[in-house]
Protein backbone atom coordinates (compact mmCIF):
# COMPACT_ATOMS: atom_id res chain seq x y z
CA UNK A 1 0.00 0.00 0.00
CA UNK A 2 1.40 3.43 -0.98
CA UNK A 3 2.23 5.82 1.85
CA UNK A 4 -0.43 8.38 0.87
CA UNK A 5 -3.13 5.71 0.60
CA UNK A 6 -2.11 4.16 3.92
CA UNK A 7 -2.20 7.54 5.66
CA UNK A 8 -5.65 8.20 4.18
CA UNK A 9 -6.81 4.89 5.68
CA UNK A 10 -5.50 5.99 9.09
CA UNK A 11 -7.40 9.28 8.86
CA UNK A 12 -10.59 7.53 7.74
CA UNK A 13 -10.42 5.09 10.64
CA UNK A 14 -9.79 7.91 13.11
CA UNK A 15 -12.88 9.77 11.90
CA UNK A 16 -15.04 6.69 12.36
CA UNK A 17 -13.66 6.20 15.90
CA UNK A 18 -14.20 9.88 16.66
CA UNK A 19 -17.88 9.77 15.67
CA UNK A 20 -18.44 6.51 17.52
CA UNK A 21 -16.80 7.78 20.73
CA UNK A 22 -18.45 11.21 20.77
CA UNK A 23 -21.77 10.78 19.01
CA UNK A 24 -20.91 13.72 16.75
CA UNK A 25 -22.81 13.40 13.48
CA UNK A 26 -20.05 14.84 11.29
CA UNK A 27 -16.28 14.35 11.19
CA UNK A 28 -13.74 15.27 8.54
CA UNK A 29 -10.04 15.86 8.21
CA UNK A 30 -6.90 15.75 6.15
CA UNK A 31 -3.14 15.84 6.12
CA UNK A 32 -0.72 18.68 5.44
CA UNK A 33 0.44 18.78 1.83
CA UNK A 34 4.26 19.10 1.95
CA UNK A 35 4.44 21.29 -1.15
CA UNK A 36 1.81 23.86 -0.15
CA UNK A 37 1.92 23.48 3.66
CA UNK A 38 -1.89 23.52 3.60
CA UNK A 39 -4.24 20.98 5.13
CA UNK A 40 -6.27 19.36 2.37
CA UNK A 41 -9.64 18.08 3.62
CA UNK A 42 -9.65 14.65 1.99
CA UNK A 43 -11.70 12.45 4.32
CA UNK A 44 -15.38 13.01 5.17
CA UNK A 45 -17.64 11.04 7.51
CA UNK A 46 -21.31 11.82 8.02
CA UNK A 47 -21.38 14.83 5.69
CA UNK A 48 -24.46 15.61 3.59
CA UNK A 49 -22.71 17.63 0.87
CA UNK A 50 -19.33 17.80 -0.85
CA UNK A 51 -18.79 21.41 0.27
CA UNK A 52 -15.82 20.54 2.49
CA UNK A 53 -14.22 18.03 0.12
CA UNK A 54 -10.72 19.01 -1.04
CA UNK A 55 -10.92 22.31 0.85
CA UNK A 56 -7.38 23.68 1.36
CA UNK A 57 -6.95 25.18 4.84
CA UNK A 58 -4.02 27.53 5.39
CA UNK A 59 -2.23 27.88 8.71
CA UNK A 60 -3.90 30.54 10.84
CA UNK A 61 -7.11 30.65 8.80
CA UNK A 62 -10.43 29.37 10.13
CA UNK A 63 -10.69 26.94 13.03
CA UNK A 64 -8.46 24.25 11.55
CA UNK A 65 -5.83 26.77 10.52
CA UNK A 66 -5.81 28.14 14.06
CA UNK A 67 -5.29 24.61 15.41
CA UNK A 68 -2.38 24.20 13.00
CA UNK A 69 -0.79 27.53 13.93
CA UNK A 70 -1.11 26.92 17.68
CA UNK A 71 -0.50 23.13 17.47
CA UNK A 72 -3.31 22.55 19.96
CA UNK A 73 -7.05 21.69 19.88
CA UNK A 74 -9.53 24.50 19.23
CA UNK A 75 -13.33 24.64 19.32
CA UNK A 76 -16.16 27.11 18.66
CA UNK A 77 -19.84 26.89 19.55
CA UNK A 78 -21.15 28.85 16.55
CA UNK A 79 -18.66 28.80 13.69
CA UNK A 80 -20.04 31.60 11.54
CA UNK A 81 -20.56 33.98 14.47
CA UNK A 82 -17.33 33.25 16.35
CA UNK A 83 -14.91 36.12 16.92
CA UNK A 84 -12.12 33.69 17.85
CA UNK A 85 -11.38 32.69 14.25
CA UNK A 86 -11.15 34.18 10.77
CA UNK A 87 -13.90 33.34 8.31
CA UNK A 88 -12.37 32.33 4.97
CA UNK A 89 -14.30 29.03 4.95
CA UNK A 90 -17.72 30.17 6.18
CA UNK A 91 -19.46 29.32 2.91
CA UNK A 92 -18.33 25.69 2.94
CA UNK A 93 -19.16 25.29 6.64
CA UNK A 94 -22.58 26.89 6.23
CA UNK A 95 -23.36 24.82 3.14
CA UNK A 96 -22.75 21.67 5.19
CA UNK A 97 -24.93 23.14 7.94
CA UNK A 98 -22.36 23.04 10.74
CA UNK A 99 -22.37 25.16 13.90
CA UNK A 100 -20.35 23.73 16.80
CA UNK A 101 -16.97 22.56 15.49
CA UNK A 102 -13.75 21.28 17.05
CA UNK A 103 -10.37 20.86 15.38
CA UNK A 104 -7.50 18.76 16.74
CA UNK A 105 -4.03 18.88 15.14
CA UNK A 106 -2.10 15.69 14.39
CA UNK A 107 1.43 16.42 15.60
CA UNK A 108 4.39 14.13 14.84
CA UNK A 109 7.93 15.04 15.88
CA UNK A 110 6.72 18.53 16.84
CA UNK A 111 5.37 19.13 13.33
CA UNK A 112 1.67 19.39 12.50
CA UNK A 113 0.88 16.71 9.94
CA UNK A 114 -2.90 17.05 9.72
CA UNK A 115 -6.15 18.01 11.42
CA UNK A 116 -9.21 16.07 12.61
CA UNK A 117 -12.53 17.90 12.86
CA UNK A 118 -15.78 16.99 14.58
CA UNK A 119 -19.00 18.98 14.31
CA UNK A 120 -22.64 19.39 15.33
CA UNK A 121 -25.45 20.79 13.24
CA UNK A 122 -26.65 22.80 16.25
CA UNK A 123 -24.96 25.55 18.26
CA UNK A 124 -24.17 24.08 21.65
CA UNK A 125 -20.96 23.71 23.64
CA UNK A 126 -18.75 20.69 23.02
CA UNK A 127 -17.79 19.27 26.41
CA UNK A 128 -14.47 18.02 27.73
CA UNK A 129 -15.43 14.38 27.09
CA UNK A 130 -16.02 15.12 23.40
CA UNK A 131 -12.77 17.04 23.09
CA UNK A 132 -10.88 14.28 24.92
CA UNK A 133 -12.21 11.64 22.53
CA UNK A 134 -11.17 13.78 19.56
CA UNK A 135 -7.68 14.18 21.00
CA UNK A 136 -7.45 10.41 21.51
CA UNK A 137 -8.40 9.83 17.86
CA UNK A 138 -5.70 12.26 16.77
CA UNK A 139 -3.15 10.48 18.98
CA UNK A 140 -3.94 7.22 17.16
CA UNK A 141 -3.10 8.87 13.84
CA UNK A 142 0.05 10.40 15.32
CA UNK A 143 1.28 7.01 16.50
CA UNK A 144 0.60 5.41 13.14
CA UNK A 145 2.40 8.17 11.24
CA UNK A 146 5.34 8.11 13.67
CA UNK A 147 5.73 4.35 13.22
CA UNK A 148 5.65 4.71 9.43
CA UNK A 149 8.22 7.52 9.56
CA UNK A 150 10.54 5.50 11.78
CA UNK A 151 10.24 2.40 9.65
CA UNK A 152 10.85 4.37 6.45
CA UNK A 153 13.92 6.11 7.90
CA UNK A 154 15.40 2.85 9.17
CA UNK A 155 14.83 1.13 5.86
CA UNK A 156 16.43 4.01 3.96
CA UNK A 157 19.41 3.91 6.31
CA UNK A 158 19.83 0.17 5.87
CA UNK A 159 19.72 0.48 2.08
CA UNK A 160 22.27 3.28 2.03
CA UNK A 161 24.67 1.53 4.36
CA UNK A 162 27.31 -0.86 3.10
CA UNK A 163 27.82 -3.94 5.29
CA UNK A 164 30.31 -2.98 7.98
CA UNK A 165 32.84 -5.59 9.11
CA UNK A 166 32.88 -3.80 12.43
CA UNK A 167 29.64 -5.37 13.54
CA UNK A 168 29.69 -3.62 16.89
CA UNK A 169 29.91 -0.14 15.37
CA UNK A 170 27.78 2.54 17.00
CA UNK A 171 25.75 3.20 13.85
CA UNK A 172 24.73 -0.43 13.41
CA UNK A 173 23.96 -0.75 17.11
CA UNK A 174 21.49 2.14 16.73
CA UNK A 175 19.78 0.24 13.93
CA UNK A 176 19.56 -2.82 16.17
CA UNK A 177 18.10 -0.83 19.05
CA UNK A 178 15.51 0.73 16.78
CA UNK A 179 14.67 -2.69 15.33
CA UNK A 180 14.04 -4.02 18.83
CA UNK A 181 11.84 -1.03 19.69
CA UNK A 182 9.78 -1.48 16.53
CA UNK A 183 9.35 -5.22 17.18
CA UNK A 184 8.09 -4.41 20.68
CA UNK A 185 5.72 -1.75 19.33
CA UNK A 186 4.20 -3.88 16.55
CA UNK A 187 1.85 -6.00 18.73
CA UNK A 188 0.26 -2.81 20.08
CA UNK A 189 -0.70 -1.55 16.62
CA UNK A 190 -4.44 -2.14 16.14
CA UNK A 191 -4.46 -1.81 12.35
CA UNK A 192 -3.48 -5.26 10.96
CA UNK A 193 -2.26 -3.79 7.66
CA UNK A 194 0.02 -1.31 9.43
CA UNK A 195 1.24 -4.02 11.82
CA UNK A 196 2.08 -6.33 8.91
CA UNK A 197 3.85 -3.50 7.09
CA UNK A 198 5.90 -2.67 10.17
CA UNK A 199 6.92 -6.30 10.69
CA UNK A 200 7.84 -6.54 7.01
CA UNK A 201 10.20 -3.59 7.41
CA UNK A 202 11.66 -5.22 10.54
CA UNK A 203 12.30 -8.35 8.49
CA UNK A 204 14.09 -6.38 5.80
CA UNK A 205 16.26 -4.66 8.39
CA UNK A 206 17.12 -8.03 9.91
CA UNK A 207 18.00 -9.40 6.49
CA UNK A 208 20.53 -6.59 6.02
CA UNK A 209 22.63 -7.81 8.98
CA UNK A 210 26.36 -7.71 8.17
CA UNK A 211 26.85 -11.05 9.95
CA UNK A 212 24.23 -12.96 8.00
CA UNK A 213 25.39 -16.49 7.35
CA UNK A 214 24.15 -19.85 6.08
CA UNK A 215 22.09 -20.75 9.16
CA UNK A 216 18.34 -21.12 8.47
CA UNK A 217 15.77 -21.53 11.23
CA UNK A 218 12.11 -20.63 11.74
CA UNK A 219 11.22 -18.80 14.95
CA UNK A 220 7.79 -17.72 16.12
CA UNK A 221 7.20 -13.95 15.98
CA UNK A 222 7.22 -13.65 19.77
CA UNK A 223 10.49 -15.58 19.95
CA UNK A 224 12.03 -13.01 17.61
CA UNK A 225 10.52 -10.19 19.71
CA UNK A 226 12.17 -11.58 22.83
CA UNK A 227 15.53 -12.05 21.11
CA UNK A 228 15.36 -8.49 19.76
CA UNK A 229 14.97 -7.24 23.34
CA UNK A 230 17.76 -9.48 24.58
CA UNK A 231 20.02 -8.27 21.76
CA UNK A 232 19.55 -4.74 23.08
CA UNK A 233 20.71 -5.79 26.53
CA UNK A 234 17.27 -6.12 28.14
CA UNK A 235 16.76 -8.42 31.10
CA UNK A 236 13.79 -10.77 31.15
CA UNK A 237 11.89 -8.31 33.33
CA UNK A 238 12.59 -5.38 31.00
CA UNK A 239 11.68 -7.47 27.94
CA UNK A 240 8.42 -8.47 29.60
CA UNK A 241 7.58 -4.85 30.31
CA UNK A 242 8.29 -3.78 26.75
CA UNK A 243 6.30 -6.62 25.22
CA UNK A 244 3.41 -6.51 27.67
CA UNK A 245 3.85 -10.12 28.82
CA UNK A 246 5.00 -11.87 32.01
CA UNK A 247 8.70 -12.54 32.76
CA UNK A 248 7.94 -16.27 32.92
CA UNK A 249 6.53 -16.06 29.40
CA UNK A 250 9.69 -14.31 28.22
CA UNK A 251 11.76 -17.16 29.70
CA UNK A 252 9.63 -19.69 27.86
CA UNK A 253 10.04 -17.95 24.50
CA UNK A 254 13.77 -17.55 25.09
CA UNK A 255 14.24 -21.23 25.95
CA UNK A 256 12.30 -22.26 22.86
CA UNK A 257 14.35 -19.95 20.63
CA UNK A 258 17.63 -21.19 22.11
CA UNK A 259 16.60 -24.79 21.48
CA UNK A 260 15.70 -24.10 17.85
CA UNK A 261 18.94 -22.17 17.30
CA UNK A 262 21.09 -24.79 19.02
CA UNK A 263 22.31 -22.16 21.49
CA UNK A 264 23.26 -22.70 25.12
CA UNK A 265 23.33 -19.05 26.24
CA UNK A 266 21.41 -15.87 25.51
CA UNK A 267 24.40 -14.40 23.66
CA UNK A 268 24.77 -17.49 21.48
CA UNK A 269 21.08 -17.28 20.63
CA UNK A 270 21.40 -13.64 19.54
CA UNK A 271 24.46 -14.39 17.39
CA UNK A 272 22.73 -17.38 15.79
CA UNK A 273 19.60 -15.33 15.11
CA UNK A 274 21.70 -12.70 13.36
CA UNK A 275 23.37 -15.35 11.22
CA UNK A 276 19.92 -16.64 10.30
CA UNK A 277 18.88 -13.16 9.20
CA UNK A 278 16.28 -12.84 11.97
CA UNK A 279 17.96 -9.91 13.71
CA UNK A 280 20.02 -7.01 12.32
Amino acid sequence: MAADAAEAVEMRGALVRLRRATGLPVAFGGLVEPASRQVRISELSGTATAALSELAVSSGNGLGGKAVALARPCAVTDYSASRQISHEYDVAVATEGLFSVLAVPVVVRRRVRGVLYGALRTARPLGDRTLGAAVAAARDVEQALAVRDEARDLLAASRAREPDPAVGSAAWEEVREAHGALRALAPRIADPALRAELLSVCGRLAGASPVRGPLHVDLAPREVDVLACVAGGATNAVAARRLGIRPETVKGYLRSAMRKLGAHTRLEAVVAARRAGLLP
